[in-house]
């Protein structure tokens, strides 16, 4: 694993990459989400386990997490902050398919950027999109998801309370086949499930791997 710096705007934020020992068939440029750093376990379990499957791995902080602020960076700093992680894993991986998203608050500020300007990626990733606030469903954090022109796979729990499924099928289902929903049963946001399902965090995370690994090589 590889220390980063990346610069964004006047200053700079820090970064991870995980590098297969391999041969590197993909990269994907991976955001926390708003409480947690780019540390945290899930996501170095994400990078490691994806680049044993010989997928690069860049993880990297939004500056509030940086400077250890609570309140996430507004959306112009959080999206200038993926901006310079992408720009920096297309040098660290040359000529390597990219993709980009990641947990909650780091994914939406991904597709936001997404919408907004062309990157150069082939797809976008993400790990618990946060459709809306807790116990307030609703649609409109997903309004600029129509404007996103590569394709999209959204891993979601069936127990997450920030995406109402129901609600994010109806967003999802007029984007046609630039958008891919992997339900994962009996998931909360943090893809924790419960002991009386028969299934294990671990169980859990082969699936999110095997799905996002199927997705990258595709």
């Amino acid at each position: 694993m590889d220390e980063l710096r990346i610069a964004v705007g006047d200053g700079e934020v820090s970064g991870l990459l995980d590098r297969p020992v391999g041969e590197v068939h993909a990269g994907y440029v991976l955001a926390h989400g708003a409480g947690a750093g780019m540390r945290h376990p899930f996501l170095a379990d994400v990078a490691r386990r994806l680049s044993a499957q010989g997928i690069a791995v860049v993880r990297y902080q939004f500056p509030y997490m940086e400077t250890r602020q609570r309140r996430p960076d507004p959306p112009a700093v959080a999206t200038a902050t993926v901006r310079a992680a992408i720009q920096k894993a297309a040098e660290l991986l040359p000529g390597v398919p990219l993709h980009a998203g990641g947990k909650s608050f780091g994914g939406r500020m991904t597709s936001q950027l997404a919408a907004a300007e062309s990157l150069p990626i082939e797809s976008l990733v993400f790990l618990g999109f946060p459709l809306h606030p807790p116990k307030k469903p609703g649609i409109a954090r997903a309004a600029h998801l129509a404007d996103i022109p590569q394709r999209m796979l959204f891993l979601q729990g069936t127990r997450d309370d920030l995406a109402d499924l129901t609600l994010l099928e109806q967003v999802l289902y007029p984007l046609g086949d630039r958008a891919t929903l992997h339900v994962v049963d009996g998931a909360d946001h943090s893809f924790h499930v419960l002991k009386r399902t028969g299934r294990t965090n671990p169980d859990v995370m082969d699936e999110l791997i095997e799905s996002m690994n199927a997705w990258m090589r595709a």
